[in-house]
């Protein structure tokens, strides 16, 4: 039995940080044809599913990624990655016609950019064997998938909740941006939902710069979550969590040099989900995925 499945990406992500890597008006300057050289490269595993996993792990939960490995050269990589944090691959697919890559480009301030490439990752099981196994876990998170149909995401939360397993799901861009009634047809089936100021703005089909967030803000926009437990991350700014009719805020630690943004917002959500599956303590789930959040920007990688 785990504590957690954390469904999602798994990718390959290589850093490049170097002086060479000039960087203005937001964008970096690179010349086409130009050769540059960098003073730091870091290569590491990432993606949503393991980002998520590994930060569970670290906080002492048992915890198992379901995703799909490329049979490649970095299929090692990988693998050797999650054995060391302790992270089970147990529900992995492996496939040789599959590559998930990242190059990341870094300022001195920790802003990227990334150059992604990822095969087509459509499906999660491949037959009920393989779905009723995802039901030995106390929890699972559902991270990002967008070419993963609503059908089979709906599929298998409804699975899910039929376990009565918790259920925990962060909605990217494509998702929210959503019709309300796919979104409800989804939504209902889930126990958290984790996104960020901006996903939450598409997915009530609000205007950001008009949401209020420290007000109840799930009540007046999607009263259809109402039941569900809703944390809207903030960046700088904070995170505020909404349940039943209460609004609970966490301030975002002060972090004295941000090196690498990327992993921010999954290591909140795996502080968040790690502390609530001990203690069922909103405030104290919200200041864990905090304080793991800020670790994750003090430092180059995503885990």
């Amino acid at each position: 039995m785990f504590d957690l499945i954390s469904i999602g990406n798994i990718s390959v992500d290589i850093y490049f940080q170097g002086e060479s890597l000039t960087f203005k008006d937001d964008r970096f300057q690179l010349a086409v044809g130009g050769k540059y050289f960098v003073d730091h490269v870091v290569e590491t595993v990432g993606g949503g599913g393991v980002n998520v996993a590994i930060g569970a792990a670290r906080h002492g939960l048992k915890a198992a990624v379901l995703g799909k490995i490329g049979i490649n050269p970095f299929k090692d990589l990988v693998l050797e990655k999650l054995k060391a944090v302790g992270v089970s691959t147990n529900f992995c697919q492996f496939s040789a016609n599959y590559l998930n890559i990242s190059s990341i480009l870094l300022t001195p301030k920790g802003e990227r950019t990334i150059v992604h490439y990822t095969s087509p990752h459509q499906q999660l099981w491949r037959n009920k064997d393989e779905l009723h196994r995802i039901t030995h876990t106390k929890a699972v998170y559902f991270g990002n998938l967008p070419d993963v149909s609503m059908a089979i995401k709906t599929e298998l939360l409804r699975y899910l909740k039929k376990h009565n397993i918790l259920t925990v799901m962060n909605l990217g861009v494509k998702d929210c941006r959503r019709s309300k009634n796919q979104l409800t047809q989804l939504l209902k089936y889930i126990d958290i939902l984790i996104v960020n100021g901006y996903e939450f703005a598409d997915l009530v089909k609000a205007p950001y710069e008009d949401l209020h967030f420290k007000e109840n803000v799930v009540k007046w926009y999607m009263p259809e979550l109402d039941g569900k437990l809703v944390v809207v991350t903030q960046g700088k700014k904070g995170s505020f969590g909404y349940f039943e009719e209460k609004v609970f805020y966490e301030q975002a630690p002060k972090i004295e040099k941000t090196v690498d943004t990327t992993g921010a917002g999954d290591g909140y959500t795996a502080g968040f989900i790690s502390e609530f599956i001990k203690t069922k303590d909103i405030k104290a789930a919200m200041e864990a995925g905090s304080k793991y959040a800020a670790k994750i920007l003090a430092k180059i990688g995503a885990n």
